[in-house]
Protein backbone atom coordinates (compact mmCIF):
# COMPACT_ATOMS: atom_id res chain seq x y z
CA UNK A 1 0.00 0.00 0.00
CA UNK A 2 1.47 3.40 -0.96
CA UNK A 3 2.35 5.83 1.84
CA UNK A 4 -0.13 8.64 2.18
CA UNK A 5 0.58 12.11 3.42
CA UNK A 6 -0.76 12.39 6.98
CA UNK A 7 -3.75 14.61 7.60
CA UNK A 8 -3.42 15.92 11.12
CA UNK A 9 -5.26 19.13 11.74
CA UNK A 10 -8.77 20.50 11.12
CA UNK A 11 -7.24 23.42 9.24
CA UNK A 12 -5.68 21.20 6.58
CA UNK A 13 -6.55 22.30 3.03
CA UNK A 14 -6.68 18.81 1.51
CA UNK A 15 -9.06 18.53 -1.44
CA UNK A 16 -12.27 16.50 -1.25
CA UNK A 17 -10.82 13.86 -3.57
CA UNK A 18 -7.60 13.55 -1.56
CA UNK A 19 -9.54 13.33 1.66
CA UNK A 20 -11.85 10.64 0.29
CA UNK A 21 -8.91 8.59 -0.99
CA UNK A 22 -7.15 8.82 2.37
CA UNK A 23 -10.25 7.66 4.24
CA UNK A 24 -10.82 4.82 1.78
CA UNK A 25 -7.24 3.72 2.50
CA UNK A 26 -8.03 3.54 6.21
CA UNK A 27 -6.58 6.87 7.37
CA UNK A 28 -8.45 7.65 10.60
CA UNK A 29 -6.84 11.10 10.87
CA UNK A 30 -8.45 11.96 7.54
CA UNK A 31 -11.81 10.73 8.82
CA UNK A 32 -11.49 12.89 11.92
CA UNK A 33 -10.75 15.87 9.68
CA UNK A 34 -13.80 15.04 7.57
CA UNK A 35 -16.05 15.04 10.64
CA UNK A 36 -14.65 18.26 12.07
CA UNK A 37 -15.07 20.01 8.74
CA UNK A 38 -18.69 19.00 8.30
CA UNK A 39 -20.13 18.42 11.78
CA UNK A 40 -21.96 21.74 11.99
CA UNK A 41 -23.43 21.50 8.50
CA UNK A 42 -24.64 17.94 8.98
CA UNK A 43 -26.02 18.54 12.47
CA UNK A 44 -27.97 21.59 11.34
CA UNK A 45 -29.30 19.63 8.36
CA UNK A 46 -30.44 16.71 10.50
CA UNK A 47 -31.85 19.07 13.14
CA UNK A 48 -33.91 20.90 10.52
CA UNK A 49 -35.65 17.62 9.65
CA UNK A 50 -35.92 15.95 13.05
CA UNK A 51 -36.31 19.01 15.31
CA UNK A 52 -34.61 17.13 18.13
CA UNK A 53 -30.97 17.54 19.19
CA UNK A 54 -30.39 13.97 20.35
CA UNK A 55 -31.97 12.39 17.27
CA UNK A 56 -30.04 14.77 15.03
CA UNK A 57 -26.76 13.73 16.65
CA UNK A 58 -27.67 10.06 16.21
CA UNK A 59 -28.55 10.66 12.57
CA UNK A 60 -25.24 12.42 11.92
CA UNK A 61 -23.29 9.59 13.55
CA UNK A 62 -25.10 6.99 11.46
CA UNK A 63 -24.53 9.07 8.33
CA UNK A 64 -20.81 9.21 9.04
CA UNK A 65 -20.68 5.44 9.44
CA UNK A 66 -22.50 5.02 6.13
CA UNK A 67 -20.11 7.49 4.50
CA UNK A 68 -17.09 5.66 5.89
CA UNK A 69 -18.33 2.35 4.49
CA UNK A 70 -19.06 3.79 1.05
CA UNK A 71 -16.37 6.49 0.73
CA UNK A 72 -14.71 4.56 -2.10
CA UNK A 73 -17.83 5.28 -4.19
CA UNK A 74 -17.26 9.05 -4.00
CA UNK A 75 -16.20 10.11 -7.49
CA UNK A 76 -16.01 13.86 -7.03
CA UNK A 77 -18.95 14.65 -9.32
CA UNK A 78 -20.30 16.85 -6.53
CA UNK A 79 -18.65 18.45 -3.51
CA UNK A 80 -17.94 16.10 -0.62
CA UNK A 81 -20.13 18.25 1.62
CA UNK A 82 -23.03 17.77 -0.80
CA UNK A 83 -22.48 14.01 -0.90
CA UNK A 84 -22.45 13.86 2.92
CA UNK A 85 -25.50 16.09 3.20
CA UNK A 86 -27.48 13.78 0.92
CA UNK A 87 -26.60 10.87 3.20
CA UNK A 88 -27.67 12.68 6.37
CA UNK A 89 -30.87 13.93 4.71
CA UNK A 90 -31.85 10.38 3.75
CA UNK A 91 -31.01 9.08 7.22
CA UNK A 92 -32.98 11.86 8.91
CA UNK A 93 -36.01 11.37 6.69
CA UNK A 94 -35.96 7.64 7.40
CA UNK A 95 -35.87 8.33 11.14
CA UNK A 96 -38.69 10.88 10.88
CA UNK A 97 -40.87 8.40 8.97
CA UNK A 98 -40.15 5.66 11.49
CA UNK A 99 -41.11 7.99 14.31
CA UNK A 100 -44.30 8.95 12.49
CA UNK A 101 -45.27 5.32 11.90
CA UNK A 102 -44.84 4.53 15.58
CA UNK A 103 -47.29 7.39 16.33
CA UNK A 104 -45.19 8.85 19.08
CA UNK A 105 -46.41 12.20 20.33
CA UNK A 106 -43.58 14.27 21.73
CA UNK A 107 -42.51 17.83 22.20
CA UNK A 108 -39.77 18.41 19.65
CA UNK A 109 -38.46 21.82 20.69
CA UNK A 110 -35.19 20.88 22.41
CA UNK A 111 -34.22 24.18 24.01
CA UNK A 112 -32.47 23.01 27.15
CA UNK A 113 -29.78 24.91 28.98
CA UNK A 114 -27.26 22.31 27.82
CA UNK A 115 -28.16 22.95 24.20
CA UNK A 116 -27.76 26.67 24.64
CA UNK A 117 -24.34 26.31 26.24
CA UNK A 118 -23.13 23.77 23.68
CA UNK A 119 -24.18 25.65 20.56
CA UNK A 120 -23.54 29.29 21.57
CA UNK A 121 -20.41 30.63 19.87
CA UNK A 122 -18.92 34.05 20.42
CA UNK A 123 -16.99 34.94 17.27
CA UNK A 124 -15.24 37.96 18.75
CA UNK A 125 -13.12 36.59 21.57
CA UNK A 126 -11.78 40.03 22.40
CA UNK A 127 -15.18 41.30 23.56
CA UNK A 128 -16.47 40.26 26.96
CA UNK A 129 -20.23 40.38 27.06
CA UNK A 130 -22.05 41.12 30.26
CA UNK A 131 -24.23 38.42 31.77
CA UNK A 132 -27.34 40.43 30.89
CA UNK A 133 -26.48 40.90 27.21
CA UNK A 134 -25.48 37.24 26.96
CA UNK A 135 -28.85 36.20 28.36
CA UNK A 136 -30.66 38.51 25.94
CA UNK A 137 -28.71 37.02 23.04
CA UNK A 138 -29.57 33.50 24.17
CA UNK A 139 -33.26 34.44 24.43
CA UNK A 140 -33.21 35.93 20.94
CA UNK A 141 -31.65 32.76 19.55
CA UNK A 142 -34.20 30.60 21.32
CA UNK A 143 -36.96 32.68 19.75
CA UNK A 144 -35.40 32.27 16.30
CA UNK A 145 -34.84 28.52 16.70
CA UNK A 146 -38.41 28.05 17.91
CA UNK A 147 -39.73 29.94 14.88
CA UNK A 148 -37.56 27.89 12.50
CA UNK A 149 -38.79 24.68 14.13
CA UNK A 150 -42.37 25.80 13.48
CA UNK A 151 -41.79 26.09 9.71
CA UNK A 152 -43.24 23.32 7.51
CA UNK A 153 -40.74 20.50 7.04
CA UNK A 154 -40.25 21.16 3.33
CA UNK A 155 -39.38 24.81 4.06
CA UNK A 156 -37.28 24.19 7.15
CA UNK A 157 -34.43 22.26 5.53
CA UNK A 158 -34.24 24.68 2.61
CA UNK A 159 -34.09 27.66 4.96
CA UNK A 160 -31.38 26.16 7.18
CA UNK A 161 -29.15 25.24 4.24
CA UNK A 162 -29.68 28.54 2.40
CA UNK A 163 -29.78 31.07 5.24
CA UNK A 164 -27.84 29.44 8.05
CA UNK A 165 -25.26 27.45 6.07
CA UNK A 166 -25.25 30.03 3.23
CA UNK A 167 -25.37 27.43 0.46
CA UNK A 168 -26.33 28.49 -3.04
CA UNK A 169 -29.70 27.49 -4.46
CA UNK A 170 -27.90 25.08 -6.76
CA UNK A 171 -26.11 23.38 -3.85
CA UNK A 172 -29.31 23.06 -1.84
CA UNK A 173 -31.09 21.58 -4.84
CA UNK A 174 -28.40 18.91 -5.11
CA UNK A 175 -28.44 18.15 -1.40
CA UNK A 176 -32.21 17.78 -1.21
CA UNK A 177 -32.68 16.36 -4.72
CA UNK A 178 -35.27 18.97 -5.73
CA UNK A 179 -35.37 21.50 -8.60
CA UNK A 180 -33.52 24.76 -8.07
CA UNK A 181 -36.71 26.71 -8.75
CA UNK A 182 -38.37 24.83 -5.88
CA UNK A 183 -35.52 25.82 -3.60
CA UNK A 184 -36.01 29.48 -4.43
CA UNK A 185 -39.78 29.29 -3.91
CA UNK A 186 -39.54 27.46 -0.60
CA UNK A 187 -36.82 29.78 0.67
CA UNK A 188 -38.90 32.85 -0.16
CA UNK A 189 -41.96 31.41 1.60
CA UNK A 190 -39.90 30.27 4.59
CA UNK A 191 -38.47 33.78 5.04
CA UNK A 192 -41.95 35.28 4.81
CA UNK A 193 -43.38 32.90 7.40
CA UNK A 194 -40.40 33.32 9.68
CA UNK A 195 -40.59 37.12 9.48
CA UNK A 196 -44.29 37.04 10.35
CA UNK A 197 -43.71 34.68 13.28
CA UNK A 198 -40.89 36.79 14.69
CA UNK A 199 -42.89 40.01 14.34
CA UNK A 200 -45.71 38.37 16.26
CA UNK A 201 -43.31 37.34 19.03
CA UNK A 202 -41.92 40.87 19.19
CA UNK A 203 -45.42 42.37 19.36
CA UNK A 204 -46.20 40.13 22.33
CA UNK A 205 -42.89 41.03 23.96
CA UNK A 206 -43.68 44.76 23.70
CA UNK A 207 -46.39 44.27 26.31
CA UNK A 208 -43.74 43.36 28.87
CA UNK A 209 -41.01 45.82 27.92
CA UNK A 210 -39.66 47.76 30.93
CA UNK A 211 -42.21 46.06 33.12
CA UNK A 212 -42.80 47.90 36.35
CA UNK A 213 -44.43 45.57 38.78
CA UNK A 214 -43.46 42.98 41.35
CA UNK A 215 -40.09 43.27 43.07
CA UNK A 216 -38.97 46.39 41.18
CA UNK A 217 -42.10 48.29 42.20
CA UNK A 218 -41.80 47.16 45.83
CA UNK A 219 -38.13 48.11 45.94
CA UNK A 220 -38.70 51.67 44.70
CA UNK A 221 -41.66 52.26 47.04
CA UNK A 222 -39.67 51.03 50.02
CA UNK A 223 -36.66 53.19 49.10
CA UNK A 224 -38.77 56.32 48.78
CA UNK A 225 -40.57 55.69 52.06
CA UNK A 226 -37.22 55.22 53.79
CA UNK A 227 -36.09 58.65 52.59
CA UNK A 228 -39.20 60.55 53.70
CA UNK A 229 -38.77 62.81 56.70
CA UNK A 230 -40.04 61.27 59.87
CA UNK A 231 -43.46 62.53 60.88
CA UNK A 232 -43.35 64.69 64.06
CA UNK A 233 -44.20 62.87 67.24
CA UNK A 234 -47.46 64.22 68.66
CA UNK A 235 -47.55 65.15 72.34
Amino acid sequence: MPTLNPIATPGDASSDADLARSIAAGDQHAFVLLMRRHNQLLFRTARSILRDDTEAEDAVQEAYLQAFRSISQFRGDARLSTWLTRIVVNESIARARKRSRSAQVMQLHAETGTDIEASEEYMNAGVTESAESGAMRAQARQMLEKSIDALPESFRSVFVLRAVEEMSSEEVARCLDIPEATVRTRFFRARSQLRAALLNEIDLAFEEVFSFDGARCDRIVAAVLARLPQAPVST
